[in-house]
């Protein structure tokens, strides 16, 4: 698989909601009833955190 170019991480960094710290990304994933499914990572696009899934 092809590695995205800088372009597209761009847009796939500002489709996703960014949260301040791991804790609220994880607080997110846990209020949405999908804290098994979900990870955090800070994003070293924007330094902010994004949910994966798992």
């Amino acid at each position: 698989m092809k590695k995205p170019s800088p372009e597209q991480r761009q847009r796939m960094c500002t489709r996703k909601r960014r949260y301040r710290t791991q804790a609220d990304a994880l607080d997110a994933a846990l209020l949405a009833g999908v804290a098994r499914q979900r990870d955090a990572y800070r994003c070293p696009l924007c330094g902010f955190w994004h949910l994966t899934s798992t």
